[in-house]
């Protein structure tokens, strides 16, 4: 009997644990991340399975740091940076980092307007209500209740596992694409879609938003152990739902040959070919994940810069007490939700600019963290090891590789059409 309650107790302390790593990993799988899954599968099938798992053990491995550092220090990101790298350094991080998570939540609004218009649901009536409804729930929250809601909208994202069951695959052949990767290095498209696709999972405000929720929630170094373990699953997770979307468009739009550009065009080819269900838990997917990214993106983003200045912030704060952090997050969903309803505003500009202004800050943010985690004035006994220092590192240098490679690759044609 002694027993049982024991391990119903600890189960219980795991729980109330449970939130900042799995709401992280499912904001990343927002509008750009399901776009982009769902152009992997209908363009190249399961040939890209293995760098998916890859990225997703990457970033396992980056967020235990982030919630080590938040846990040890009680401090956030943009806070150690300020305080170990200078204000100058900070405020170009800040002033890049705002620039893209508003690209990013604009792409999300507009993943909101998209889904519900599979539905018939004008944007005009979409936007506005998602828009309010999230600023009132974090504007009139504590952080405790704030955690329940976003964990809430996880529930959607069973939505893509279901989907990629109804798509019928070919599990040997899954298996076979992870266990022995595939690359075209002929076809630049295939080399840009498997950057894009890395990037995507591993995003510069996921650390920011990580290492922020585990200081806000209080968790101390008693607490390492089970948000270590909340970390892991909710990046376990993070790859079933991917791997899910890429599944399921692998199974059905890329065995018929239908390209899709968009994840609502994603939703409408799969009506015909894996059945209604399939279309309305694709669709209801896309709105439950951008719902759920036009909360955290935007949120982090008032974290970062009120961290990085010095300035209050907080979900256990009210609007008089911190200002600037609800100013931020308020300026965020108000403009982000106005450009979405814009007649003939090209969105796909606005969002492309910016993933790639994000692509270029996210090497600058995984170094300083590795320099910072090893720093044993801020980390004390907590600094890494030998065998994580070798993953992070590594983990880095290929990020760095595919960024340049990335940004190299209009000079490397125009060098080649030249000669």
């Amino acid at each position: 009997m002694q027993n049982r309650r024991n391990i119903w107790r600890r189960v219980v302390l795991f729980l109330s644990i449970l939130g900042p790593g799995l709401i992280t990993v499912n904001a990343g799988n927002d509008a750009g991340g399901i776009t982009t899954y769902a152009y992997v599968g209908a363009t190249y099938g399961f040939k890209m399975l293995w760098g998916l798992f890859l990225s997703i053990i990457s970033l396992a491995i980056i967020q235990e740091m982030n919630a080590r550092m938040g846990i040890v220090t009680g401090k956030g990101l943009s806070d150690l940076i300020r305080e170990n790298f200078g204000v100058k350094w900070t405020f170009f991080i800040m002033i890049v980092l705002f620039i893209a998570n508003f690209g990013v939540t604009v792409g999300d609004f507009a993943g909101i307007a998209a889904s519900l218009e599979l539905f018939k649901i004008s944007r005009f009536i979409s936007v506005p209500i998602m828009a309010f409804l999230m600023w009132f729930i974090i504007t009139m929250g504590n952080y405790g209740k704030v955690e329940k809601v976003f964990l809430s909208l996880t529930v959607v994202f069973l939505g893509y596992i279901l989907s990629a069951f109804l798509a019928k695959p070919d599990w040997s052949e899954i298996v076979r694409n992870v266990i022995h990767p595939q690359m075209e290095f002929s076809d630049r498209n295939f080399i840009i879609t498997l950057i894009g696709m890395i990037g995507t999972t591993i995003t510069p405000y996921m650390q920011f938003y990580l290492q922020s929720s585990v200081v806000d929630k209080g968790l101390t170094v008693k607490d390492y152990y089970r948000e270590k373990l909340d970390v892991i699953i909710g990046s376990f997770w993070g790859a079933l739902i991917c791997s899910s979307i890429l599944i399921s468009t692998a199974a059905t739009l890329f065995r018929a040959g239908i390209p899709v550009n968009t994840a609502e065009e994603a939703a409408l080819a799969l009506r015909p070919l894996a059945g209604n269900y399939a279309f309305v838990l694709f669709a209801l997917g896309l709105f439950g994940a951008s719902s759920l990214a036009i909360a955290v993106i935007p949120l982090s983003t008032a974290y970062a810069v009120c961290e990085a200045f010095g300035l209050e912030s907080g979900l256990d704060k009210n609007f008089k007490e911190a200002p600037v952090f609800y100013g931020i997050y308020t300026f965020l969903i108000a403009i982000g939700a106005l450009l979405v309803l814009i007649p003939g505003l090209s969105l796909v500009k606005i969002i492309l600019v910016t993933q790639q202004i994000a692509g270029i800050l996210c090497p600058v943010i995984l170094i300083s963290m590795v320099l910072l985690i090893n720093n044993r004035d801020v980390m004390g006994q907590y600094v890494n090891k030998l065998g994580q220092n070798v993953v992070a590192w590594i983990t880095i240098s290929f990020i760095i590789m595919l960024t340049v490679i990335y940004f190299l690759y209009p000079f490397l044609d125009a060098f080649f059409i030249k000669g």
